[in-house]
């Protein structure tokens, strides 16, 4: 079992110190994704200095690159995707988690079933090409509560999508916050576990890192150990003292995955 926080390379001495196994990184930030080549291979150094490993990276598609909708352009998708996972390849990472709620969101009044066909149609894109750079993207159910998107908003429902995109190097995400704010089932985190390859976590009531405010985690712990997971866990939050938070809240999370057996 592996424990990461979503952060910035700079603070890779800060897990290391606190006990964490990896960082994870921001694909626009940090893969400098609408950037130059120039501009990447300067931020890649930045990576490589850090002492924790970059295993992953998160929000995949800027929202101007739309996935639903009538105004798709599948040749400018390829284009991104393509360099988007040659240069994780070339930092080492191994998963691109796949929120990008703004790119994904169907607009108001499109066809539902002609959206899904889109994103379907862009995760067998993405399938392959992930693959042949070494590459697993995952999927992450968004809350609909505080509107982070309007498809593939429960962990069931992004199940049934990773499932009909059918390709290995598509997985599923679980995040504790999301699933935790619409009040997802237990049931279908167990039954999605199969499918899990990463997994975010954080507390519901203002997304902290877990132990500092009530989190309630035993039950989405539980469910991953039903559910069969043993890959990474990152905590995707909001630190007010990062530094000085860091020790506790790798201990709060250790604590879930010795008490949970995971």
């Amino acid at each position: 079992m592996h424990l990461g926080v979503c952060a910035d390379p700079r603070y890779g001495h800060v897990l290391a110190e606190a006990g964490f196994d990896f960082i994870e990184l921001h694909v626009q930030r940090h893969l400098r994704t609408e950037q130059s080549d120039a501009s990447f291979v300067e931020e890649l150094a930045r990576i490589q200095a850090s002492p924790v490993r970059p295993l992953a990276a998160n929000c995949f598609i800027p929202g101007h690159l739309k996935l639903t909708g009538p105004g798709v352009d599948w040749q400018a998708l390829e284009a991104y995707v393509r360099q988007t996972f040659a240069r994780a390849q070339a930092a080492a990472i191994e998963t691109i988690v796949f929120g990008s709620g703004g790119a994904r969101a169907i607009p108001e009044g499109f066809d539902r079933a002609t959206a899904w066909r889109q994103l379907v149609d862009f995760g067998k894109l993405a399938g392959p090409i992930a693959e042949a750079h070494g590459v697993t993207v995952v999927v992450e159910p968004l809350n609909v509560t505080k509107g982070a998107c309007n498809v593939l908003t429960s962990v069931g429902e992004s199940g049934r999508y990773v499932e009909e995109v059918a390709h290995p190097a598509v997985r599923l995400l679980a995040d504790s916050y999301h699933w935790g704010l619409d009040g997802d089932s237990v049931e279908d985190l167990v039954a999605v576990g199969p499918l899990l390859h990463h997994v975010h976590v954080a507390t519901v009531a203002n997304r902290l890192p877990l132990g500092f405010e009530p989190d309630g985690c035993e039950a989405f712990f539980g469910a991953l150990k039903a559910g069969g997971y043993s890959g990474p866990i990152s905590i995707e939050a909001d630190w007010s003292d990062f530094e000085h938070d860091a020790a506790a809240a790798y201990a709060r999370m250790a604590d879930l995955v010795s008490s949970q057996g995971l």
